[in-house]
């Protein structure tokens, strides 16, 4: 199918927004955005904590614990979400006085997902008093039940979908939990503990806590530039209230007004403070982080994150960056292992609605990366697994389609066939599982069964959504830096594409891999950028879908950002 067949542009009712450019109200319009109400990113306009279902209770027991000097003990998921919640909970509860606060991360290849039992056991080695999951624990009923028997209270927050039994906790604080009618559903897990914690704050201070016996009362916008990082680094859905946290938290950073780690994580990455996005986060710092649970543990990037000077954070940088480039060199062989599988049985694929991989050879850590991918490739719903260590249970990762709630599809699976998943759980677009081996067969045509089902045939197709044509006169410096500034984009309000012919006046490889282009629309020359892009032989004109970008080295310059390209007419002679 050629890029024009795929191309779908978005379209909504155009808003009256006096002052900006047309072509960025269409891009608003197409995003749902109705006046300039939509547009309001103030901190004011946060949905307010009360509206969380049992968050008063959550946050009078832990106040109780900050007055009591009770020992305090956060237990976080190992991607990026988690160590975020972590560090927030921890450098927060200390900023209120706490003295008793520390955590725990599960090692994801010796205990896995969540506050499981054996979790709990580490756990009470430590003696705590109170026990605070962040973005896990939704699904923990065993593991509450252990810490209770124990003697720990267990204050679970998580943003997760719960399953048909809810943990017995002491509070539990999540917007999708049953009778909760807290408005944004998408909160990351970041965003849950912040809530929480901001909550724990008045309650502190109604009984005087701040100035007295404790110390003077924090400034939550200081945690900010921690819960922008987590909430796009897990990928949610920047709804409203999202939007605000994330816009305001990036406001934070780009002054410099952030913690050492997020600074030196930047550094690594590359990218300036001053100018640093959304897709910064997402694309620079995040996959640093994130490596640290993918391959060693989480511990790592918690820690960079609460350093408090810049040296310590660098040294934690540093070995963040480095399992981040082992990370790419995993994840290139896998993709070409996965690859290789799926060309030996091209004909299944095509036949398939949802795709099941898996090799004995393959990093677990990795398998959620290696199903993103091939989700992208061949736009279906995509399971990648990979050996638990134990030769007996496979552990998946699950991508998804926008038209395919992927947890609930497992969730039909697992009614249908008790027996075939061990535990599962995630989002709409992303879930993880296990499975025994010897039940991989069953599951792969269970689940393309599941998918054939739920989706319907004209999701399969190809396509590239784009916000349309720009005139050759509207690809200016200035409209690109005002839609840098529009933002933030992301899962949900999507970084506006466009799409459209241009003379192809040069190209050139550049850092080995990527390919430096001139373009030319209507006489006017535009430089152009396509990572990861082979030259085109023989061309002279391109069909390109792309990003409005901003080249800063040396000074700014337009940039074109390529995302997709093919020739759009033959050479002549």
């Amino acid at each position: 199918m050629s890029l024009a067949e795929q191309v779908i542009e978005r379209t909504g009712p155009v808003p009256d927004l006096p002052g900006l450019p047309a072509f960025l109200r269409r891009v608003y319009g197409a995003r749902g955005v109705r006046d300039a109400a939509d547009l309001d990113l103030a901190l004011a306009g946060l949905e307010r904590p009360s509206k969380l279902r049992q968050i008063d209770r959550a946050a009078e027991r832990i106040a109780l614990a900050v007055r009591e000097g009770q020992r305090i003990l956060f237990v976080g998921d190992y991607d990026a979400d988690g160590a975020t919640s972590v560090a927030l909970g921890v450098s927060l509860l200390r900023a209120f006085g706490a003295e008793n606060v520390d955590f725990v991360v599960p090692n994801r290849f010796e205990f896995g997902y969540g506050l499981s039992p054996a979790i709990v056991e580490l756990a009470l080695a430590r003696h705590p008093d109170l026990i605070i999951t962040v973005d896990n624990g939704v699904s923990s009923v065993a593991g509450v039940e252990r810490a209770k028997a124990g003697g720990v209270d267990v204050i679970v927050t998580d943003h997760h979908l719960p399953g048909a039994e809810l943990p017995q906790a002491y509070a539990l604080v999540n917007p999708n939990a049953p009778g909760c009618h807290f408005p944004s559903k998408a909160l990351a897990g970041v965003g849950v503990i912040y809530y929480v914690l901001s909550q724990t704050r008045a309650c502190l201070r109604r009984e005087r806590w701040f100035g007295g016996l404790g110390p003077e009362e924090p400034l939550l916008a200081q945690w900010l530039d921690l819960v922008a990082f987590g909430t796009v680094a897990d990928v949610v859905p920047l709804d409203q209230n999202n939007r605000r946290l994330v816009h305001q938290g990036l406001l934070r950073m780009r002054k410099g007004l952030c913690r050492p780690g997020i600074v030196a994580l930047a550094e690594a990455g590359r990218r300036t403070l001053a100018r640093l996005t959304a897709a910064d986060l997402s694309f620079a710092l995040a996959p640093r982080l994130n490596a640290a649970g993918r391959l060693d543990d989480m511990a790592i990037g918690i820690k960079c994150l609460l350093s408090e000077n810049l040296d310590d954070a660098r040294d934690y940088a540093q070995q963040l960056d480095a399992l981040n480039r082992q990370r790419r060199e995993i994840q290139q062989a896998m993709l070409a292992d996965a690859e290789l599988l799926l060309a030996n049985h091209e004909l299944d694929v095509r036949d398939r609605y949802g795709v099941v991989v898996f090799d004995p050879s393959w990093h677990q850590g990795v398998v959620g990366l290696i199903a993103g991918r091939l989700r992208e490739r061949y736009h279906r719903p995509v399971v990648a697994f990979a050996d638990s260590g134990d030769g007996r249970e496979l552990k998946g990762s699950a991508r998804s389609l926008p038209e395919l709630h992927i947890r609930d599809a497992l969730d039909a699976i697992a009614v249908r066939d008790p027996a075939l998943l061990t535990k599962f759980g995630g989002h709409a677009m992303a879930a993880g599982m296990s499975i025994s081996r010897h039940a991989l067969e069953r599951f792969t045509k269970a689940f393309d069964e599941e998918v054939r089902r739920r989706l319907p045939v004209r999701a399969l197709r190809l396509k590239v959504e784009t916000d349309g044509q720009l005139q050759a006169e509207e690809l200016t410096l200035d409209n690109a830096l005002a839609l840098a500034a529009a933002g933030p984009w992301g899962q949900g309000f999507p970084e506006p594409l466009f799409h459209g012919d241009f003379g192809l006046v040069s190209q050139r490889v550049v850092g080995g891999e990527h390919l430096r282009l001139v373009l030319r629309c209507a006489g006017r020359l535009v430089g152009a950028i396509a990572f990861g892009r082979k030259p085109l032989p023989d061309c002279e004109r391109v069909r390109v879908v792309y990003a409005l970008d901003v080249n800063d080295y040396q000074g700014q310059t337009l940039q074109l950002r390529v995302v997709q390209m093919e020739p759009s007419a033959p050479s002549r002679e």
